[in-house]
């Protein structure tokens, strides 16, 4: 029911995450990133604790293997899960149960992570890939805009795409971007709209936050 992208970017060591689904607010449930941290994009019949847990680990050190491999072997549910992790120093993860609705997959590539269910077919997540292995001197979110439009013109979820989040985090706390449309008849258009928006009105607000460098945590 989702595609979803988790990467690193090579450049500036930014971490993103990024879904689209047919159903409302993928944000909320399906994507989780920490910055310095990673991404984890928990998916499918959902179980968010995949991913909740899976970045403690990822905290604690383990790499996204570890965590991944983890999380599911507490989980008795675990072929109807999908998940795609990827950790701050570019380690990859990605696991897609046999229960899922087809068609279902994963595909890594460089510093980067895409997987999806219900999907018209394989080229859509290597429309992704094309898409963010074309993209890279770009900045992270808007490669991932991109990538998720070229995913969904490649037939996306085949039950079009209902909500999208665009997440990604440099060295603050707060995220650098997050774009959330939880529910919208034509979902890519309005976040090409939002993001365009971002960039020009939003992004300069952001990068003149304090931070945490300049702000010292109670005691």
């Amino acid at each position: 029911m989702t595609f979803s992208i988790a990467a690193l970017c090579p450049r500036t060591g930014q971490i993103g995450i990024a879904a689209t689904t047919a159903a409302q607010s993928v944000g909320k449930l399906a994507c989780h990133a920490l910055p310095g941290v990673g991404a984890f994009a928990s998916q499918a019949r959902l179980n968010p604790y995949l991913a909740y847990d899976g970045l403690r680990l990822l905290q604690r050190g383990a790499t996204a293997e570890v965590a991944l491999a983890r999380v599911l072997a507490s989980d008795p549910e675990q072929q109807e899960r999908q998940a795609g992790v990827i950790d701050r120093h570019g380690n990859i993860a990605a696991f897609t149960g046999a229960e899922n609705i087809p068609w279902a997959g994963h595909v890594a590539g460089r510093l980067f992570v895409t997987q999806g269910n219900r999907l018209a077919g394989p080229q859509v997540l290597q429309s992704v890939v094309e898409s963010m292995q074309g993209s890279e001197h770009l900045e992270l979110a808007e490669r991932l805009v991109l990538a998720l439009r070229a995913g969904a013109d490649a037939g996306g979820d085949v039950e079009g795409e209902r909500s999208i989040n665009v997440m990604v985090f440099a060295d603050e706390e707060y995220p650098l971007c997050d774009i959330r449309i939880d529910d919208h008849d034509e979902p890519l258009i309005e976040l090409e709209r939002l993001f365009a928006l971002y960039r020009e009105e939003i992004l300069p607000v952001v990068l003149g936050l304090p931070k945490r460098t300049e702000i010292a945590e109670p005691r």
